[in-house]
């Protein structure tokens, strides 16, 4: 459920993205609440603008390009847009953390996952370098990496890709924020570790009593995780609702080509 003032409220937000070549108006005037320990989804298919409003909420620009944005972003009482960029560096993986799509490239290769997470905790927490380490550890532990004490001093490339995000999943809640956002979680890994994934960012949410912004393309992956979903096309929020009226009712010609994409046992033919 919704808390009566939610810790995020986006109103109007336009993001334009520049490029070498060409500038897009990727986000076209938005609008969106999350509340404290509320699950929000957001559907759509690639360049529709979900990626860009997740980095729009960090204040960060998309890779090889610069953002301008507009409107409001409210986040706890504070206007994102407004803040310095010394305080957004502040703000950024101690109260808003994301996971991003790519293990791999959010990873640093030549360092190990340890030391990557312990940088966080010296950064945000102030703790020592040995309380950073057993921190790490134990945060390792926690999003069901085997033998952490050891794999702590192991580099990116010696995990697998769903380990690696699992490991992505610990440095995003190691300072305990109040907003995770989950950009693609499951991208590139296989069904059976997919749904590992989603299962413990559901159980660290409710654990830690987290709100949990979760992008994906796909409406098989939101079913029975998020509260509410919002489905955007061409930058737009098209349809916003709570995840069973829209996937009983969808009213968005958009929205329901999402939902006859997903394969489901209740209908005849094949991969319906």
């Amino acid at each position: 459920m919704s808390a009566a003032k939610p810790i995020l409220s986006v109103r109007d937000l336009t993001a334009r993205v520049e490029t070498r070549r060409e500038t897009i108006q990727a986000v076209r005037g938005i609008s969106f609440d999350i509340g404290a320990n509320e699950a929000v989804g957001f559907v759509g298919e690639s360049g529709c603008g979900k990626s860009v409003t997740a980095k729009a909420l960090m204040r960060l620009a998309p890779e090889g390009a610069s953002i301008s944005l507009g409107g409001r972003i409210d986040f706890q009482g504070q206007d994102i847009l407004s803040l310095s960029e010394k305080t957004m560096r502040d703000l950024r993986g101690r109260r808003i953390a994301m996971v991003f799509q790519d293990p791999m490239t959010s990873l640093n290769p030549v360092m190990t996952i340890g030391a990557q997470i312990d940088d966080i905790l010296c950064r945000h927490l102030g703790l020592s370098r040995r309380a950073a380490r057993a921190r790490s550890v134990e945060l390792l532990g926690l999003v069901g990496i085997p033998d952490p004490a050891r794999r702590a001093d192991d580099y990116p490339h010696q995990f697998s890709g769903g380990m690696r995000q699992r490991v992505l999943i610990a440095i995003a809640i190691s300072c305990d924020p109040d907003l995770l956002i989950a950009d693609e979680p499951t991208t590139a890994l296989d069904v059976t570790v997919q749904a590992q994934i989603l299962r413990l960012l559901l159980r660290l949410k409710d654990e830690r009593g987290m709100a949990l912004m979760l992008i994906t393309h796909d409406f098989g992956v939101v079913a029975g995780m998020v509260d509410r979903v919002n489905v955007m096309y061409r930058g737009e929020i098209v349809e916003a609702g709570a995840i069973d009226d829209v996937f009983a009712s969808p009213r968005h010609d958009y929205t329901r080509a999402l939902l006859d994409a997903v394969p489901r046992l209740d209908r005849a033919g094949l991969g319906r």
